[in-house]
């Protein structure tokens, strides 16, 4: 039982069975042909079609045509029409629209054999425009400093204290399990090759020196700039999508006193006392795996971790998160006061800034390990 007005095919086969002409009658508008299975059943039908040689199209028994369905009988003629087509007069314009269209010809974009100078050129306007904004922030941040210092009274103590917490107390949680299983994964795989030569007393030396001096800060710096650095630009994104960053200007308030230098400097305070929980987190993971491992003792490993690394390294450490706590603000301020007023912007914005708060802390990480190559070594 047909449903009225639905969108139908009629073949009429020849005498030796091949078609010959195919009849379109029903309702061929989209309504109709999205209802269950018909769409299904007709493109079937068209594709059928396809290699049925010369056939003769008879759609005068449409009642209604739009150009969802004369797309559709469009592509299955090859786009083009055929030889023998009967259509109602009402129906040639709209076919007429369509065959216009297919003659089109799009313009292709030849691609230059020079073309990647043009993008290399590019790139690097783009990063010299980076690192001279960059440049000019750590100014502006400097002459805050100075302000602040020379009148802490008027200085924006509630501001870095909310950030130390958001940036510090909050990421207590994800540093410690990170640390800790770096830890384990670490002493246990050091103790799988430290048991082969019979040095399973330098396991302690390994993991203490490789925690304090590199892999806590790093990890550390990681963490807060995938966590803080994307939320402080964010912030700042979402405050100047809203304009917020505009009205401040226009009530007198300074980007970098009120937004930045709170940042940069709880950051600054935050990162070592992150990288000293996170070098706890990741010793005692180291601990607990070379007791199960190698059966040294808890008192052992406290005992000889003085020995086995410097102070001076608990130093570079410090320094270390110092430093990388400072980059990654003022990377992610950097990203966050460039972004555009849309949606789009924030978000490729905040990526970026997670991306390069990353590069630049390995890259800082690099500089630390040149500059103190010979520190902390006995």
């Amino acid at each position: 039982m047909q449903i009225e007005n639905t969108p139908i095919l009629t073949i009429q086969p020849s005498a030796g069975g091949a078609a010959q002409s195919v009849m379109a009658t029903g309702v061929w508008q989209v309504h109709a042909l999205s209802q269950k299975g018909q769409l299904k059943g007709i493109n079937r039908m068209l594709a059928g079609l396809k290699n049925k040689g010369e056939l003769e199209w008879d759609l005068t028994g449409v009642a209604s045509l739009d150009h969802i369905g004369a797309q559709l009988l469009w592509n299955a003629w090859g786009k083009k029409r055929p030889s023998r087509l009967q259509l109602d007069p009402r129906q040639e314009e709209l076919f007429a629209r369509i065959e216009q269209a297919s003659r089109v010809n799009l313009p292709r974009h030849k691609v230059s054999p020079l073309n990647w100078i043009i993008v290399l050129g590019q790139g690097l306007l783009s990063f010299f425009e980076h690192l001279h904004g960059f440049v000019e922030l750590i100014g502006r941040l400097i002459q805050d400093l100075g302000r602040f210092i020379r009148r802490p009274n008027t200085g924006p103590w509630r501001e870095i204290s909310a950030n130390i917490y958001h940036s510090g107390f909050q990421a207590l949680g994800i540093t410690a399990l990170v640390g800790f299983l770096i830890g384990v994964v670490l002493s246990f795989l050091s103790a799988q090759q430290l048991r082969q030569f019979g040095g399973d007393i330098y396991l302690v030396d390994i993991l203490g020196m490789s925690v304090v001096r590199e892999l806590g800060p790093l990890l550390a710096a990681i963490l807060v700039a995938g966590r803080s650095g994307s939320s402080i630009t964010a912030q700042l994104g979402v405050m100047r999508v809203n304009e917020e960053l505009d009205a401040m200007l226009v009530m007198g308030i300074s980007h970098g006193y009120r937004l930045i230098m709170p940042k940069v400097v709880a950051l600054a305070i935050a990162m070592p006392l992150l990288v000293v929980w996170t070098d706890a987190m990741a010793l005692l993971g180291g601990a607990a795996s070379a007791k199960l491992e190698l059966g040294l003792s808890f008192r052992y490993f406290l005992q000889k971790l003085p020995d086995a690394v410097p102070m001076a390294n608990y130093t570079i450490g410090l320094l270390k998160g110092m430093t990388f706590g400072m980059l990654i603000a003022l990377v992610s301020c950097h990203f966050g006061l460039r972004i555009k007023p849309n949606t789009e912007s924030l978000g490729r914005g905040t990526t970026t800034s997670v991306v390069t708060s990353i590069t630049v802390v390995i890259l800082a990480d690099a500089v630390f390990a040149i500059v103190f190559s010979g520190v902390g070594f006995r």
